[in-house]
């Protein structure tokens, strides 16, 4: 039905937009029937990744459903083609060049043309988020969470976002402070493999705690401890290894309130790195948490010797207002090892579904990962606003009653305790008259760097 294209400027943009080009309906079927298409749009999906999504979420119907069907087949589909990231914030981050990312900017200004597009149709919209980031503060919150919150909460609009696969990275660490000491020191032991060019990492803290840090390399040298009370921003440079690491720190993050240390690793060697991180003015069970970037954005294999599996839902899946899903295996009905898990940082119940996302037909083959999960839960939120909105049996519904009349209709598993940081709160079924799919229902300072959220 419309396609944005961000990449390509020769064309005309949408309405309000100062870049990219949009092909409207007329002009998409136009190139369907004609001989060479991409003379008339010339936007390609070189990577496959949303064409894998949009065809489990609203494929059409093949040879009658027996070869190949998507959750919701007559839905329409209103597409952005994102632009990359600017080559300064790929450099910043330390990301690899022949990997997709995506500024935080261009996305809102796609989630801003695929609401504006719905609204000039009077129709119900479904936003299927396919991608995740491990900055941030999981917790849902920054400008782009609380612009998803927005459309989130607006009628006959649901917004159904990937939990990521970071469950099993090793990308997440969680320490804690030790009852009755009004100082603790924890070390963060993180493995580089030889070939890494750099990494970040943000560690969060839990006010009303305040957190110093010192740096070993894998040699023994060790910088002095640090407590940010002078400077923000620091530089360590090593006599024995070629590396240099920018730290820099604000005590009160804009939007979370929180403490944030973020760390840029630049040309670290291969070993054991530990960070000391030293907890004072703490209250009883204060904790921190650190992320290293998502695998797409490390080029080699750098990881936490003691992680935590949990808290691994990539941003924005902490959003509070969105339908958060994460991934199992509908052939043996087990939990994905790789999906992220909840709950947010400070807690709060997430994700809200959990749908398949193992092997699943695609247009482009078989594909794994939670942008499968989020594939097919958008098509369920797009028959279930078909029900609702188009066919005048809850108008007024928008993402957070979806969610619940989720909750209402399903039935618990029995042998399982709810609510599970895997599973959450319950089975149900999604039915349409191609199937049923089974799901489980749970309960800066820096522009933000997505990824796809593929395996």
């Amino acid at each position: 039905m419309g396609i944005w294209d961000q990449t390509i400027q020769t064309g005309e943009p949408p309405a309000g937009i100062l870049y990219g080009t949009e092909y409207k309906k007329e002009t998409i079927d136009l190139a369907l029937k004609s001989e060479n298409p991409r003379e008339i749009v010339p936007s390609y999906d070189e990577i496959g990744h949303g064409t894998a999504i949009a065809s489990v979420a609203a494929g059409s119907v093949l040879r009658s459903g027996l070869e190949f069907t998507g959750a919701a087949p007559q839905a329409d589909i209103v597409m952005v083609k994102l632009k990359q990231a600017k080559q300064h914030l790929r450099e910043f981050y330390l990301i690899p060049d022949e990997v997709p990312a995506y500024a935080e900017s261009d996305i809102m200004v796609a989630l801003r043309y695929l609401e504006s597009y719905a609204i000039s149709l009077a129709r119900p919209l479904v936003i299927c988020f396919g991608l995740g980031t491990n900055m941030g503060d999981h917790e849902g919150i920054s400008i782009m969470a609380d612009y998803l919150n927005q459309i989130a909460t607006k009628r006959s609009r649901a917004v159904v976002v990937c939990g990521g696969n970071e469950g099993n990275s090793a990308h997440h660490y969680l320490g804690s402070a030790t009852e009755g000491l009004a100082e603790t020191t924890d070390n963060v032991e993180i493995r580089v493999e030889e070939g890494t060019r750099g990494f970040t990492a943000e560690l969060w803290g839990c006010v009303p705690a305040k957190h110093a840090i010192a740096i070993r390399t894998p040699g023994g040298e060790v910088t002095p401890k640090v407590d940010f009370r002078e400077q923000s921003s620091r530089e360590f440079e090593f006599v024995f290894a070629k590396t240099r690491i920018q730290v820099d720190h604000v005590l009160v993050e804009p939007g979370s309130g929180e403490e944030l240390i973020f760390f840029r690793f630049v040309d670290p060697v291969p070993g054991v790195w530990t960070i000391q991180v030293t907890i004072s003015g703490n209250g009883t069970g204060s904790t921190f948490h650190i992320w290293l970037p998502i695998k797409e954005f490390l080029q080699s294999d750098t990881y936490f010797l003691r992680p935590s599996p949990y808290t691994t839902l990539t941003e924005p899946a902490n959003v509070r207002e969105v339908i958060t899903t994460t991934t199992y295996n509908d052939e043996n009905g087990s939990f994905w090892s790789e999906s992220g898990r909840g709950y947010t940082r400070t807690g709060r119940v997430k994700p809200d579904i959990c749908s398949p996302g193992v092997e699943i037909s695609t247009a482009v083959g078989r594909r794994t990962g939670s942008s499968m999960a989020v594939a097919l839960a958008a098509g369920a939120a797009a028959l279930f606003l078909q029900w609702a909105v188009v066919e005048v049996n809850r108008p007024r519904v928008e993402s957070r009653e979806l969610k619940n009349y989720l909750i209402r209709g399903a039935d618990r598993s029995p042998g399982e305790e709810y609510p599970s940081r895997e599973w959450g709160d319950y089975d149900i079924i999604v039915s349409s008259q191609q199937g049923a799919s089974k799901i489980k229902v749970f309960r800066w300072f820096s522009p933000n760097i997505f990824s796809l959220q593929k395996q």
